[in-house]
């Protein structure tokens, strides 16, 4: 079985496996209860803040453990629309293909009175600098671009987006989550305020992440009942999983350029082999993109039916969001870049590992041309295109 799907999830490394379980075993105590087994689990809780914060170039205490990517940009955005509110700014500037967990949040802060304003993408998955300065008003409290897309893999220029906020005082939030441990971060170089992570994508377990808050921005609480992480985020902290996240982070860091240089060759020896298709297309920027990140449009299929045979082929693939991949709707991401409703529904997400071969992505690219022409003998939508009833779109 080929999985190709890690922009869904990664598998738990051996590392992180051994250290979650090492912590379910022996230190089970409460962080917050003042004895020994207490004690001991506090100082996993705030080794891992260490090593987590040195990975990013941040401080231990301007990091805060959530349950996830999603929790963390919930709370990033919300404290800083709060704040923004206080000073009597409600304008927040976002992109049209940001992951639902922002998206969703910015819309029930427009119900909330808040002026939202959603760039568009240009055709390669990326907004300019000069856009979000241009969009920036005096009553902008935020700006939040996600550093890479989760369809597409495109990396925005983060480090020049977050100057024009640090020049013009607006608060910089980025959703993270596909990114780190896999590209280099350092939130200081980078000018970002604010940063959400989620350790499943790193080869961590799932339901914990963090989020990076610079000193001095105060987080609104969305959990109450605790004074756990500062009094920011109420629950018994999740000291297996914080510990295995951090040693997830740490090797992956570790392996980072290793692993980018070996991704990248099997990331542009798919996209190669998978233009070999007549009438398809490649979605988002082809270099600026996350090194195991292939995304296609193929015209003429159903991306639903593409994933069901090449799974019956051993291949595991997506075709967009794991968190929308119960819609029939095409993805927001592809008509955010200009994609075509037809044409959108073809599209088929290969995110690669470093386990994979160059010998499975060989068998990768002669599956789907196989099962893509297989599905084209039979579709209505192919016979017309080759008839001349309908016009080609790729």
């Amino acid at each position: 079985m080929i999985y190709a799907d890690n922009a869904a999830t990664t598998k738990l490394s051996e590392a992180a496996l051994c250290t979650m379980t090492d912590l379910l075993r022996e230190v089970w105590g409460n962080p917050s209860s003042l004895y020994t087994h207490g004690q001991e689990a506090k100082e996993v809780l705030e080794k891992a803040r260490e090593e987590i914060a040195a990975v990013i170039g941040a401080s231990p205490r301007e990091i805060t453990f959530t349950s996830g990517g999603s929790e963390a940009d919930n709370q990033a955005i919300r404290s800083a629309a709060e704040r923004g509110r206080i000073k009597g700014k409600k304008h927040i500037i976002s992109t049209a293909f940001e992951h639902h967990a922002v998206l969703h949040t910015l819309e029930k802060l427009r119900k909330e009175g808040y002026e939202i304003t959603l760039l568009d993408v240009h055709e390669n998955g990326l907004v300019t600098p000069e856009e979000v300065g241009a969009a920036i008003r005096e009553d902008t409290c935020l700006v939040t671009i996600m550093t890479a897309n989760n369809e597409i893999g495109t990396i925005q220029p983060i480090r020049e987006i977050g100057a024009v906020c640090r020049a013009r005082g607006v608060l910089f939030h980025t959703d993270a989550v596909q990114a780190v441990g896999h590209i280099p971060l350092n939130v200081a170089d980078d000018n970002i305020d604010l940063l959400s992570a989620s350790a499943h994508k790193f080869h961590g377990p799932k339901g914990v992440g963090f989020l990076y808050a610079r000193k001095g921005i105060l987080l609104s609480n969305l959990i109450e009942g605790g004074a756990q992480e500062r009094g920011k985020r109420a629950g018994t902290e999740n000291v297996p999983g914080i510990g295995a996240m951090a040693t997830a982070l740490k090797e992956a860091n570790a392996n980072m350029a290793q692993n980018a240089a070996y991704l990248t060759k099997l990331r542009d020896r798919l996209i190669a082999g998978l233009k070999e298709i007549p009438h398809s297309a490649l979605n988002g920027d082809e270099k600026r993109r996350l090194p195991g990140n292939v995304n296609f449009c193929f015209e003429g299929i159903e991306g639903e039916s593409l994933l069901l045979l090449l799974d019956d082929k051993g291949i595991q693939a997506s075709s967009g969001s794991a968190c929308t991949s119960g819609s029939l709707d095409p993805s927001h991401v592809l008509l955010a870049i200009g994609r075509v409703h037809d044409v959108a529904h073809g599209s088929l997400r290969l995110s690669l590992g470093e386990d994979l071969s160059e010998e499975d992505i060989d068998y990768i690219i002669r599956s789907v041309k196989e099962v893509v022409t297989y599905l084209r003998g039979f579709s209505p939508i192919w016979r017309d295109l080759m008839s001349g009833k309908k016009e080609f779109i790729l």
